[in-house]
């Protein structure tokens, strides 16, 4: 039987894109703010696109923090998409102001230290040893990424398996920790390479 995939809509995120993308890989997927529907599904994507306040913000409202703490609690997968990575972070800070994350992962998110921002297209990624997520990436495989903002402390993530890409300095890329997944890029917008990742998320699934 397919696995089934809630797309988590709490007001933010690529929804359609991130359906297709995930249904390509065979699972059932369904986008919805049903939460008793989130808290029961194999797999829940947590997407995100704009600032991190908005997203916290949607979060908030529609009372889906505790859910989410409660699958990552319990094992059940979860994987954040983009800002959706960005807020299982303890907090982040944009334009001076911080704003308090669901604290799944330790750290916060900062301003990226580059000349260019924000960091927009393609870009390849410093792959973790014994990465699930990205076994059987090409080592020259590129991923696309449209941020201003990314978790750069990296050792507060401890024993997590970090996979880093670097904009002019290096940043968490992918974090895998336990149940818990998040992806700095857009797997969705990503091509074979996006496919990949989420091929191996749904087959640890089922």
């Amino acid at each position: 039987m397919a696995a089934n995939v809630v797309i988590l809509d709490y007001g933010s995120g690529n929804l359609r894109s991130a359906e297709r993308a995930v249904a390509r890989t065979g699972a059932d997927v369904t986008v919805t703010s049903d939460l008793a529907a989130a808290a029961a599904a194999d797999g829940l994507v947590v997407p995100g696109v704009g600032a991190y306040a908005a997203c916290m913000a949607g979060i908030e409202a529609l009372g889906a923090g505790p859910v989410i703490a409660d699958r990552v609690a319990a094992g059940k997968p979860v994987l954040g998409i983009c800002v959706g990575m960005q807020v299982l972070f303890d907090s982040g800070v944009e334009h001076g102001v911080e704003t308090k994350g669901l604290g799944l992962l330790p750290g916060s998110v900062t301003k990226l230290s580059a000349e260019r921002i924000p960091h927009m297209g393609w870009n390849t990624v410093e792959v973790a040893a014994g990465s699930r997520l990205l076994a059987g990436l090409a080592p020259d495989e590129r991923f696309y990424f449209v941020h201003s903002y990314a978790a750069q402390d990296l050792a507060a993530l401890g024993d997590a398996a970090v996979t880093t890409a670097a904009h002019d300095l290096p940043f968490a890329a992918v974090v895998e920790a336990g149940a818990l997944s998040a992806a700095q890029f857009h797997p969705e917008k990503s091509s074979d390479a996006g496919y990949l990742l989420l091929r191996n998320w749904v087959a640890g699934l089922e």
